[in-house]
């Protein structure tokens, strides 16, 4: 019985080859994006979870207010992880991570620049997952000056993997001892790096024990049977013992710190949440979001809905010529689970064949689509285990999805009325079709709206003025290497033709988040008075090569000695300070934070700069100070040529000539700053994709229905032209029905996509309004979608012979 149910599917299928492959061309384009699109959610579900004890590790997070800033970060106090071990039985391990940068490591005669660098404790083998290959992971990272390695930075610098015992020369002067190596750090981890270097002896003085700053990434494993919520309500109470003795210092008191509006909170972060759920400051890596992964799974489900509506539309549609078979059926017997059964088997096998199709356009796609998605997502049915499984699945959640209205709705004609011809036929005779079609283009014209606002945010933060201008702006990453040459090669390099300006310093507008510092108007230090800010080093010749403005004041000076006091602020700070008239007003500064011998320095402010976005667009301003103090790290030049490629390469020279030996490495900024966005333009990219994949199933589908419409018409349409209608009457009758059903869907669909992307911008600090010509404009353009796709057939049907229409009958 199946097997003639298959056979007589294939005949039917054969038959109607036209409606045939729109279908399967609908249902695997279809299938391949719900494909591609979880593959991607898998492997972002999939982070962190390779760690053995995934479910019992947690970070320390910190939620504070202070100066008017509010700081949620993934750091905490140097000291707390141990501490929380020791006063805590719940804690069974812990591990700390801070960043100080890359590495400069001799290979040969060359120094290779190397930034997947952290340094960290030896513990950090007890709590995550990493399988050594080489070395003791009990006492790898227990001495100073210890490293341990990835494979793949094994194989590259000794072409091997037994190194433990060697060491590395980093930086021109340091000798690293390498006592591991283990396996490449999974892709589906929220950290990438390929050394971990000993924190025993790394760790700055003013960062030991202390409490009242934030600079180092801390994880927990906690016990088995442990409740991070139980622990984590303890935090509160149990901070304040060692906060104390460090606001009496800065003649603060708790109780003061807390009613002048500030406050410090830790929490815990589950290390299975963090990719998706974290997206705090100091990460130690870019993060993705769970609000992406919801909308592609939608998209996903949208499209796949839209390849079935056709399929379903298309069926129904051809009510009238399946009748008469159904009839017959029924007259000789049939059941009506018989005829529901083999409507159900064709649907079966159109989804089979789709799928067999779909999963051959995935494995073309899938090397265009880890490009656009920045991932390295392998395809293999039996590499993943899951995989399989939810394939079978899809197959027959989909076959049933697109097979079942069509065969009860087929299944169910009435023999007599079949063979007496009064069953009802054409478009007009299927209201849940025109509901379908409604539900087609409601879906498209959200994603057109979708698309035409994710263009214009990503469109206004690459041209928005951002207080700096960051175009010919070329940036050395890293001046340590000419050492106490730097000065000497910036120098040089001004003297090239093309160049216009420079500055050293290591703060870049286009870089990483810097922690926070409190300046004070009051020389008491008086905690109601502190402002929290950003303090950064940089020379006079900073703000004109960047291209600032000075909103009141003037810049600093070479030729005034005091200016080596002075401080320049941006609008935010001098906002929160509220004076007046702030120029020469003093701030204080405790410089080195060294809470037993306090060094406080005053500084006066001899200018404001106009407000210019150092943090990402998704947040405001924030408050700023300029000092004027020599900083080695980054030489940017702005320069004006024609010839951008011969004056890189003039620099390159004189810095060989200089640091031989060294790797000479350069960006523009404003690639940097465009980097900075590159997870957004990903997303951008393949949310515009997935709207037109979805758009031209819709209309493929619509084709179809046009198709059969005309069909089914075909008598009336020669009556109509015989009796004196024009081809233009005949377009408008075809399309009449079809442009209500899109005007509908345009109804339905703009209040939706108003709601969903005013959402998705609220995350952006600076964003563009949802105006009013974006819906009209993609109502306009689902439209004419439509009319095209209803005009290709209806042209076609409207300049037939009305002879050969009206012989047939």
């Amino acid at each position: 019985m199946l097997k003639n149910y298959f056979k007589v599917a294939f005949r039917n299928l054969w038959k109607n080859k036209g409606f045939t492959a729109i279908n399967i061309i609908g249902l695997s384009v279809g299938l391949a994006t719900c494909l591609l699109i979880l593959l991607y959610v898998m492997d972002e579900l999939s982070f962190d979870k390779y760690n053995r004890d995934a479910g019992r590790i947690y970070r320390v997070d910190s939620d504070i207010q202070f100066g008017g800033n509010h700081f949620i970060m993934a750091v905490c106090p140097e000291p707390m992880g141990a501490t929380m071990k020791k006063d805590f039985p719940e804690v069974e391990q812990a591990v700390r991570f801070r960043n100080y940068g890359g590495l400069l490591v001799k290979k040969g005669n060359q120094n290779l620049s190397e930034d997947k660098v952290i340094y960290t404790d030896s513990t950090i083998f007890s709590v995550f997952t990493l399988p050594f290959v080489t070395g003791d992971p009990k006492t790898a990272l227990v001495n100073p000056k210890s490293v341990v390695i990835t494979e793949s930075i094994a194989k590259k610098y000794f072409n091997t993997t037994d190194v433990v015992g060697k060491n590395f020369v980093v930086n021109d002067k340091d000798n690293l001892k390498i006592t591991g190596v283990i396996e490449d750090v999974p892709k589906q981890s929220h950290f990438d790096f390929d050394f971990f270097v000993s924190l025993n002896g790394s760790i700055q003085n003013w960062e030991i024990n202390q409490w009242t700053s934030n600079n180092h990434n801390t994880y927990l494993l906690l016990k088995k049977g442990a409740d991070p919520k139980a622990l984590e309500a303890k935090f509160d109470d149990w901070i304040v013992k060692y906060l104390t003795p460090e606001l009496k210092q800065l003649n603060m008191t708790l109780e003061g710190f807390k009613k002048s509006g500030n406050y410090i909170h830790y929490g815990l972060t589950p290390l299975t949440s963090i990719h998706l759920h974290s997206n705090k400051t100091s990460e130690l890596g870019a993060n993705g979001s769970i609000e992406y992964v919801y909308i592609f799974s939608v998209i996903a489900i949208f499209i796949l809905l839209i390849a079935c509506v056709n399929f379903m539309n298309l069926s129904t549609a051809r009510s009238s010529g399946r009748a008469k078979e159904v009839g017959v059926r029924k007259v000789l017997g049939s059941l009506r689970s018989n005829l529901i059964s083999q409507f159900l088997a064709e649907s079966m096998l159109i989804t089979f064949i789709s799928l067999i199709l779909a999963l051959g356009i995935a494995a073309l796609l899938l090397s265009y689509f880890n490009q656009l998605a920045g991932k390295e997502i392998s395809f293999g049915l039996f590499a993943k285990p899951w995989l399989l499984p939810s394939l079978v699945l899809l197959m027959l959640i989909v076959g049933l999805l697109a097979g079942s209205y069509p065969a009860f709705y087929l299944s169910g004609f009435r023999p007599i009325e079949v063979l007496k011809g009064k069953l009802a036929a054409g478009f007009k005779s299927g209201w849940l079709r025109s509901g379908l079609v409604v539900f087609q283009f409601w879906i498209s014209i959200v994603l057109i709206i979708g698309t035409i606002v994710i263009y214009n945010q990503l469109n206004y933060i690459h041209n928005k003025d951002v207080g700096f201008k960051r175009d010919n702006v070329l940036v050395i990453q890293n001046s340590s290497p000419l050492g106490n040459q730097a000065t000497a090669f910036k120098d040089n390099i001004l003297k090239i033709t093309g160049v216009t300006s420079a500055t050293m310093t290591g703060y870049l507008p286009t870089a990483t988040w810097r922690s926070d510092s409190p300046l004070f108007p009051d020389p008491t230090l008086d905690q109601k008075t502190a402002i929290s800010l950003q303090i950064w080093n940089v020379d006079a010749d900073y703000i004109p090569t960047l291209g600032m403005q000075m909103a009141i004041g003037r810049n600093f000076s070479k030729q005034m000695l005091t200016d080596s006091s002075g401080v320049i602020l941006n609008e935010a700070a001098a906002k929160m300070l509220a004076f007046k008239d702030p120029i020469d007003k003093k701030l204080y500064y405790l410089k080195n934070f060294d809470l037993k011998n306090k060094d406080i320095e005053a500084y006066h402010i001899v200018g404001v700069v106009k407000n210019f976005n150092f943090n990402s667009l998704r947040q405001e301003v924030t408050p700023l100070a300029l000092l004027l103090q020599k900083q080695d790290g980054s030489i940017a030049f702005r320069i004006n040529t024609s010839n951008t490629t011969g004056l890189v390469s003039q620099i390159e020279n004189k810095w060989k000539a200089m640091a031989p030996g060294q790797p000479f490495q350069y960006s523009f900024m404003d690639d940097d700053f465009n980097n900075i966005y590159k997870a957004e333009a990903r997303v951008g990219q393949i949310f515009i994709t997935f709207a037109v994949l979805a758009i031209l199933i819709a209309s493929l589908g619509l084709f179809g229905l046009v198709t059969y419409a005309a069909e089914q018409r075909t008598k009336e349409i020669g009556i109509r032209k015989v009796l004196g209608a024009s081809a233009g009457n005949i377009v408008g009758m075809l399309s009449r029905d079809f442009v209500k059903l899109v005007i509908i869907s345009a109804v339905i669909a703009f209040p939706m996509a108003w709601w969903a992307m005013h959402k998705w911008l609220q995350d952006f600090a600076y964003r563009v309004n949802i105006s009013w010509w974006i819906f009209i404009a993609a109502g306009v353009l689902a439209l004419a979608i439509a009319l095209v796709t209803v005009c290709v057939q209806a042209i076609k049907a409207a300049f037939a012979n009305p002879v050969k229409s009206l012989r047939t009958e």
